[in-house]
């Protein structure tokens, strides 16, 4: 049956049906209002198994020809969330060393799953990705014709046809995604403007020196045509969610901040710390907010599991830890490296206490042969670790090359 779809370049009208079950994007979020969902399509198993067929075919395609956006960093393999934000990190970093003040502009797109035309896309995979004949109709027939239903405590809502967008939940979605998104790249670079991409988050930065800050003429012109080429493919910068951030010395920074109050008139507060896919950058690059975000969270997770300790078997708890606290110190730890030992000692006291609570060790006991028995090496090995398993997938060629990944 897969075969046969992609000789004659036909998907079955079956494959196209997807069932949409509306899911709240936070806990914390109110159901109320119909903004806080993800809307999540589901299809038939089958048609997941021809995606993942026609995504390895076309990845394969991509790689080949070298197709792919050398910084986007979403969906690709060996690439991650953070192997992007150690690159743009490093970057960052380097900058700083060199006496020089980084002005990071994070956009913020609108549903940008939501807004693709499929016109639009089709003539990108014809004429950027080189995707004609059968392989072509093949994607025409993919994206005409599908329909979705609401399924909702029991209720189904009548079928209606899907226009627009790449549904979340497809699996060949995010890479149609991805090379929509491909000329983004040209653009920013027309203005020497440094940039990384994870999926529709985008960041853009500029490093200059403190007094040269007419630099910043660059930035508002690359937003510019950013916004125009935006609002020609149907995609929408919202200009209210668009953070940026000052990084340097306070000093320095201040004479830079007082000039991007706006940008092509988008109005920009200028903040103290913004999220960047899940992690928390500040103004000195200390990550000290991150890190305390990441205590205030794991804290309240340790609490609720403490509660249930007593009914809960010594693998089930662990699987608890694991998923709420472990993943939690873990994530994009890497860039904690070179952090002076303080500002890690408040993550050591979440693992030593998480330890505690799996174990029923008391607060006067020892902590580190608790640690030892459950195998978890303390918080800045995990660290010195992650650093080290980076460095062994670059030279085993299982990273991003060195001008786009971790190095």
């Amino acid at each position: 049956m897969i075969n046969l779809s992609l000789i004659i370049g036909y998907v079955p009208q079956a494959f196209k049906l997807a069932v949409v079950k509306p899911l709240l994007k936070k806990p914390s979020l109110d159901p109320a209002v119909l903004a806080n969902y993800r809307p999540i399509s589901n299809l038939p198993f089958t048609s997941k198994i021809l995606e993942r067929v026609v995504v390895k075919q076309l990845t394969d395609h991509l790689q080949r020809n070298g197709l792919f956006e050398e910084f986007q960093s979403g969906f690709r393999a060996h690439h991650s969330t953070e192997t992007a934000l150690v690159k743009v990190t490093n970057d960052l970093l380097m900058a700083s060393d060199s006496g020089l003040i980084s002005v990071l502009v994070l956009p913020d797109l609108s549903a940008a799953f939501d807004s693709v035309d499929y016109n639009i896309l089709l003539e990108r995979l014809e004429h950027a990705v080189g995707i004609t004949g059968t392989v072509l109709q093949w994607f025409v027939s993919y994206l005409s014709n599908r329909l979705q239903f609401v399924h909702v405590n029991g209720e189904s809502s009548s079928h209606t046809k899907v226009n627009y967008g790449v549904p979340q939940g497809l699996v060949l979605g995010p890479i149609l995604f991805t090379l929509y998104m491909l000329p983004l790249g040209s653009i920013i670079r027309r203005h020497s403007i440094r940039f990384h991409c994870y999926a529709d988050d985008t960041q853009l930065y500029l490093s200059m020196k403190p007094g040269i800050t007419h630099q910043l003429v660059k930035l508002q012109e690359c937003l510019k045509d950013i916004k125009t080429w935006m609002a020609a493919n149907f995609l929408l910068l919202n200009s209210d969610k668009t953070e940026v951030i000052v990084l340097g010395p306070e000093n320095l920074r201040n004479m830079v901040s007082k000039q991007i109050l706006t940008l092509d008139g988008i109005t920009l507060a200028s903040s103290n710390a913004v999220r960047n896919l899940g992690v928390i950058f500040d103004q000195d690059m200390s990550f000290s907010a991150h890190i305390k975000q990441i205590c205030k969270t794991a804290f309240f997770h340790l609490r609720n599991i403490s509660k249930v300790r007593n009914i809960l078997s010594q693998s089930d708890a662990e699987k608890l830890v694991h998923a709420f606290i472990t993943s939690r110190l873990d994530y994009c730890n890497s860039l904690l490296s070179g952090c002076p030992k303080n500002s890690l000692k408040s993550l050591q006291l979440i693992q030593n206490a998480a330890a505690r609570v799996l174990t029923g060790t008391r607060k006067r006991e020892q902590i580190s042969p608790v640690l030892a028995s459950l195998h978890w090496l303390p918080v800045k090995s995990r660290i010195k670790f992650k650093i080290l398993l980076l460095t062994y997938k670059v030279l085993n060629n299982q990273a991003p090359l060195s001008q786009c990944g971790c190095v």
